[in-house]
């Protein structure tokens, strides 16, 4: 962990204290990323970004006010802590405000076994160039495409670290690499287009630029001919790429903000059967290697595994400290913030468990419906559940893939829906959010 940084949060904490601030925490963030993009076998942008922010927040009583700045000598930060602590006395009073006492703090202060920061040499430039020719050069070899719109690769390295008035301080470094691949096949009226890109957070397990290009242009060509699929009610299975955004909206449905609002169609449903009784949901934030990984929340607390929902049953809220106080409830140890805002609850890692069969088992057992492989807009109401989104992929006809299918709308109630998931075995592992193919047997479609 790099000294700079935990001295800087402890410097910008004695300019709040000074500034007349009862309470404050303060975070500290730096890094670097460089970003390729090529074109018709040419460089097309390159970008290279490098720098430091800090963030702080001041609360007084019962009122709190959020600043960030990336001037970092003394003066500015005294500046930045005295109009910190002005804004406070000027907030409206909020019974939530408060950090974490001295007995919740995490244990842990450092990401050490979590394997977050892959400590080899960060590629040149004219690696990810490579990288990205590579991949559009692959992608241009399927036949069928016409042409690549963008082909890029990157590469990131942060540092961020978090110290408050209660005693805390840690921090941790992380790094990630991403190669990424969009395709169009066809020409004039008659093109569409499919991606592809894999981002990790060691270098070594990126899957090749020449997959990527390839997966990229494959899913393009597969587009080609789409119609309108018919209208009716058929059995949908949401693809392995998108099935994440259903899972996305239960996670969603239980945030604590949600909850305190009111504003969520699971809000009645606490110890009550959500998806069928051999499923769960679990959140781990200490798996290695995962992007969603971290030792601690942003207020300090300790991470730790829990399951969202145990056999289909719903058993808790997602919360930070302001949230639980809301709900008469304690943080779950899920507090994000960004450098400007004060803290808000957030997931971590997610698994829902994997059935037994096949993504192409689950087609068979369909007969006649949608697979969706893309999804556009939507319109869900938080409150009922009641989901509406438009879509695209293929159309199934006895057990067998027949054709492309677009411009389709596809709808249905989430309560029902998760009530009636049946997953397949195709999760990605390394994902934070690790969701296989879900087939949902009966929702409307409009289409022809």
């Amino acid at each position: 962990m790099s000294q700079s940084l935990t001295d800087l949060t402890a410097r910008l904490l004695d300019a709040a204290r000074k500034a007349g601030a009862e309470q404050a925490d303060a975070m500290a963030r730096d890094g670097t990323s460089i970003s390729i993009g090529v074109r018709a076998g040419k460089l097309e942008e390159a970008e290279r970004s490098e720098g430091a922010e800090i963030g702080l927040r001041v609360i007084l009583g019962q009122r709190q006010a959020c600043v960030s700045s990336s001037d970092l000598r003394d003066a500015a930060m005294a500046e930045m802590a005295a109009r910190a602590v002005a804004m406070a006395r000027e907030a409206p009073e909020d019974p939530t405000v408060g950090l974490a006492g001295a007995e919740q703090l995490s244990e842990l202060r450092t990401a050490e076994g979590l394997d977050l920061y892959d400590p080899s040499d960060g590629p040149a430039p004219d690696t990810l160039m490579q990288d990205a020719l590579a991949a559009e050069a692959a992608a241009l070899e399927v036949s069928g495409v016409t042409q690549v719109q963008s082909a890029g690769a990157a590469y990131g390295s942060s540092q961020v670290h978090l110290a408050a008035t209660n005693g805390f301080s840690g921090g941790y470094e992380r790094t990630h690499r991403q190669t990424y691949c969009t395709a169009i096949a066809g020409s004039g009226t008659d093109m569409e287009r499919d991606s592809d890109g894999d981002m990790r957070l060691h270098q070594s397990d990126l899957r090749s630029p020449a997959e990527i290009g390839s997966r990229a242009g494959e899913r393009a060509v597969a587009r080609m001919g789409a119609v309108q699929p018919r209208t009716g009610r058929y059995p949908v299975l949401f693809d392995e790429r998108i099935s994440g955004s259903l899972i996305g909206h239960l996670l969603g449905a239980i945030n604590g903000s949600a909850i305190a609002r009111g504003a969520s169609f699971l809000r009645d449903r606490m110890g009550q059967t959500i998806l069928p009784s051999a499923l769960s949901v679990i959140e781990d934030p200490h798996r290695a290697r995962v992007t969603g990984s971290r030792p601690f929340d942003a207020e300090g607390l300790p991470t730790r595994r829990r399951a969202l929902i145990d056999a289909g049953v719903l058993t808790g809220w997602t919360l930070d400290l302001a949230t639980g106080r809301k709900l008469g409830m304690p943080s779950t140890g899920n507090a994000a913030r960004g450098l400007a805002a004060p803290p808000s609850p957030s997931n971590w890692n997610i698994e829902l468990t994997q059935g037994s069969a096949s993504r192409d088992d689950l087609i068979a057992q369909m007969g006649t419906g949608f697979l969706v492989t893309s999804l556009i807009g939507s319109t869900i109401n938080p409150n009922t559940g009641d989901y509406s989104r438009g879509a695209s992929g293929v159309w199934v006809e006895n057990g067998q893939i027949a054709y492309p299918v677009a411009e389709a709308t596809i709808a249905g109630n989430l309560i029902d829906m998760l009530a009636r998931i049946i997953p397949a075995n195709d999760a990605r592992a390394h994902l934070s959010h690790v969701v296989p193919s879900i087939l949902i047997e009966d929702m409307s479609i409009a289409g022809q």
